[in-house]
């Protein structure tokens, strides 16, 4: 049977076309997948973010001298000096190792204990970028989390949910919160995974993670000996004191001047005695700089109230911090009272 040429080179060209076709669908497949796995990627820490009660936070190093911004800091003496002989010691160890003289094996690795607001997360970030200056990390960042950052609910959950973020604090620092959570005991908790976890990749990802755990003295004393891993991991301590109420003043204070904002002599007065009383009063659970600052806040909020009454406001009466101000601003507030 003969076939017309004209018939066969159409079928050739249709065939072609076809093939052509199949082509494209198959490539275009293949990147609809790979943009649903990139959309994954981004939409899975997204959901572990948001079981947690408190965010991972990650702080970018900021520009700066951080042994200046270690010296500023208000009270802290015991802490700065911690902190200074820390760097001091790595710089000369780095610099033995320089000259082919043996160091004894070092961690890095930190524990920080006091009471809340005593400055336990600024601290933090400092030696992040101490770290980086001394060669110890390449980017000096820190991750904050806690408990509700590393553990899941369900089986399967805390180990990807640790390595995640260990992973976001590779080449800085990971902050880890009231860590002596991670060792709260129950049939359905998974905190001795994310221990398990975490002292894994402390010690795969030596070179480029560095570890500080914080919280109150005693709790943190019994999660590290809780577990063989954590002590030969963490044998460096940085206790953290209350401020005292003269530390506790020069705090408002600061905020103030960074705010622009005045304070008057009887306020002042009256400021001090407060929080004499408060720190005399305090229990374990008093929020330190954190109870200074809601004072602050409900000042400059009264302020405002006691201001938007008036008409032909200056400068000075924007500025101006009045004795009923801060009078209103301790109304309702724990620890004045006198017990």
């Amino acid at each position: 049977m003969n076939i017309d040429p004209k018939i066969t080179k159409i079928i050739g060209i249709g065939c072609l076309v076809a093939f052509v076709l199949m082509g494209i669908f198959t490539i275009v497949a293949a990147v609809t997948d790979d943009e649903e796995e990139d959309r994954k990627e981004i939409i899975e820490p997204a959901e572990q973010k948001a079981d947690s009660t408190k965010q991972v936070v990650v702080n970018k190093p900021l520009e700066g001298d951080p042994y200046q911004e270690l010296d500023e800091l208000i009270g802290l003496e015991s802490v700065k000096e911690e902190v200074r002989t820390l760097a001091n010691f790595v710089r000369i160890q780095k610099m033995r190792a320089d000259k082919g003289l043996k160091n004894p094996k070092m961690s890095y690795h930190l524990v920080f204990t006091g009471s809340p607001g005593t400055g336990k997360t600024t601290v933090a970030r400092i030696v992040a970028r101490i770290y980086k200056d001394l060669g110890i990390l390449k980017q000096g960042h820190l991750v904050e989390t806690d408990r509700s950052g590393l553990v899941g609910k369900y089986v399967g959950q805390t180990a990807p949910k640790t390595n995640a973020i260990c992973d976001s604090a590779l080449n800085g620092v990971l902050f880890i919160d009231e860590a002596y959570a991670l060792t709260q005991n129950s049939d359905q908790d998974y905190g001795d995974e994310a221990i398990s976890t975490l002292l894994k990749r402390m010690e795969d990802d030596r070179d480029k993670l560095v570890v500080i755990v914080a919280g109150y003295p005693n709790e943190m004393k019994r999660f590290i000996e809780s577990n063989p891993g954590l002590q030969s991991r963490f044998n460096k301590y940085i206790n953290f004191p209350d401020y005292t109420p003269q530390e506790l003043f020069d705090i408002f204070k600061m905020y103030l001047r960074k705010n622009e904002y005045t304070l008057t002599p009887d306020a002042a007065a009256y400021l001090r005695e407060v929080l004499e009383r408060v720190v005399k009063n305090k229990d374990r659970n008093f929020g330190n700089a954190r109870y200074v600052r809601n004072v602050f806040e409900k000042t400059i909020e009264h302020q405002a109230n006691r201001l938007s009454k008036q008409k032909n406001l200056d400068k000075n009466d924007l500025t101006e911090i009045i004795l009923d101000d801060v009078k209103k601003a301790f109304v309702g507030q724990k620890y004045v009272e006198s017990r």
